[in-house]
Formats: C-alpha cells, sequence, structure tokens
C-alpha cells in the first residue's frame, strides 16, 4: 500500500494514473470488481469506495447494471454571444439552414447534426426571471422550453420567457422551431435593442442532470440574457444552463 494513503485512495490513484495516462479511454469498462479484488488482496467494499472516489471526482461513470466506464468527453463547443443573437446575422441567415435559428446553424456550420425538443407553456415564471422582466406578482409569461441537442447528444437547456400579453397569438406559442428574418420578435414588431447578461456557474439541479444525462461533479454555468426595446422595456428572459465538460463562452468587447 502507497505511504499516507488508505486502501481505498490507492485503489482510486492507480486507476486515476492509468485514465490520465490514456491505457483507459473514455468509454472504457474498468476491471470488474473480482478482477481488483485479485489484483490488491483488499474487500469488495473497499474496492467499490475507491472507484466511487473517481465516481465523485467525475472521472467515472455508472453505465446500464453495475458496470463502471471511463467518462467520455464531450467535443467542446464554442458560442461567440456577442454574435451569436445579433440581428444583422438573422437578417442574411443562408437560405436552406436549419429553419433560420441561428444556434442550429452555427451547429450546422461545424459540421454537426443539431436538434431541439420544444415545449411551449403559459407559467407563473421563476423569481429571478418574473424580475428581469419587471412582471407584477401575479404577471404569467410564456416560456419556450428548449432541450438542445448535438449529433444526438444533450448539449444545452435554453428555457425563454416573454411577457404572455406580449406574444399572445404570434408564433412564439407554437410547439415548433419558428425563426423569421431579423427575429421573431421583431417581425411581430418587438425589436430588441440591447441584452443585459447574467452568468453565474453552479452545481445543477437534479431535473437539470437528467436532462443533459450530467455525470457527477459536474458543474454548469447558468447565463441569463435579458432583451430590451429601445425605451427600455424588458421583452425576452433566456436562461440558458450550458454543462461546463461541453462548453466554452466567448466575448468580444470593444474598448471604447
Amino acid at each position: 500500500m502507497r505511504r499516507g494513503m488508505t486502501k481505498a485512495q490507492e485503489v482510486a490513484y492507480d486507476l486515476r494514473e492509468q485514465i490520465e495516462s490514456g491505457q483507459l479511454a473514455g468509454g472504457d469498462a474498468l476491471p470488474s470488481e473480482s478482477k481488483m479484488m485479485s489484483q490488491y488482496g483488499y474487500s469488495r467494499e473497499t474496492i467499490r469506495a475507491g472507484v466511487r472516489l473517481l465516481i465523485d471526482e467525475g472521472l467515472v461513470v455508472t453505465g446500464q447494471g453495475q458496470g463502471k466506464y471511463v467518462r467520455e468527453d464531450y467535443p467542446p463547443v464554442v458560442w461567440n454571444w456577442t454574435t451569436l443573437e445579433s440581428r444583422s446575422r438573422h437578417a442574411t441567415a443562408v437560405e436552406g439552414q436549419t429553419a433560420g435559428d441561428q444556434w442550429a446553424s452555427a451547429i450546422e456550420e461545424n459540421g454537426n447534426a443539431p436538434r431541439q425538443e420544444i415545449t411551449v407553456s403559459i407559467v407563473e415564471p421563476p423569481a429571478h426571471v418574473r424580475e428581469c422582466l419587471e412582471l407584477p406578482a401575479d404577471g404569467l409569461a410564456v416560456a419556450r422550453k428548449r432541450i438542445r441537442y448535438i449529433d444526438n447528444r444533450p448539449y444545452a437547456l435554453a428555457d425563454s420567457y416573454f411577457p404572455q400579453e406580449l406574444v399572445s397569438g404570434t408564433p412564439l406559442m407554437e410547439p415548433r422551431d419558428v425563426s423569421a428574418p431579423g427575429g421573431i420578435l421583431a417581425s411581430v414588431g418587438l425589436v430588441q435593442a440591447k441584452y443585459r447578461d447574467e452568468i453565474s456557474v453552479r452545481m445543477p439541479t437534479r431535473q437539470e442532470a437528467e436532462l443533459l444525462a450530467l455525470p457527477a461533479a459536474t458543474p454548469i454555468a447558468e447565463h441569463t440574457r435579458t432583451g430590451y426595446d429601445a425605451d427600455g422595456r424588458p421583452l425576452r428572459c433566456m436562461v440558458t444552463i450550458l454543462p461546463g465538460d461541453r462548453h466554452k463562452i466567448l466575448y468580444e468587447v470593444d474598448t471604447d
């Protein structure tokens, strides 16, 4: 046993070295408990405790049945939030791109296949969304909730909220991909003139972890973007959940 380590820590140390060296690659199954018991001469409980340390670190995940596997890396997506929702980009979307949806178009430009699952409902918005939209205590919002997939792997959650009175009867009430030159809001006379962004980093809720199939110990970034018209009236609040193991956020800021 290595000096200063418990038996479980020794098991975790050896497996960690094999993962970091590439001897065990992403998606590979760990050796069976029986094999490791024979190799180390330790009890099943000790072997399980060592593997649990790696699960808690996010290096190992549990598969179907009792199998344990090395966590697979997701190809990272780089988002330039400075230009992603540019009206000019909306207006010049190339004919034939996915419904003009900027997120989907950006994914296609990278050679990947985008897909979204969309639900639409009228809700009492979360408190921070209510505050961003400046809604009264009894105010309702239209929520467009999306699970975004890349090559059939869940990559992000994107929930957009709109004051109900602004978007009732518009295409935003339809539970499908909708788009228009310059953006759907602009097409119905609601032009976003500026954005306000907030980013916080936290651990996911249980629901977020389930929807995004997140391994243990995976933090997420919560990106909240509120769009305002020229008079400062909030038109939309979009909350995007970005798992830390598959996203990089880029901003370009002028010094003027």
